[in-house]
């Protein structure tokens, strides 16, 4: 039988410009958690675009 924890885990949700001050150090741990990720996303998806427009630029340059 599987323990079933007291409170189901809330999705982290964050929005900038938010009132922390009701936050736990938890919560504000979570949340910073979630927008380390999303800043790795972020810097991979422009990684990602940078290469492919420096070889569209290879093949057009003249």
């Amino acid at each position: 039988m599987a323990i079933e924890p007291d409170e189901p885990l809330r999705k982290v949700v964050h929005t900038v410009g938010e009132d922390l001050s009701a936050l736990s150090v938890d919560e504000i741990d979570r949340r910073v958690a979630l927008l380390e990720a999303e800043i790795e996303r972020l810097g991979t998806a422009r990684r990602v675009k940078d290469a492919s427009r420096a070889a569209a630029e290879a093949v057009f340059k003249f």
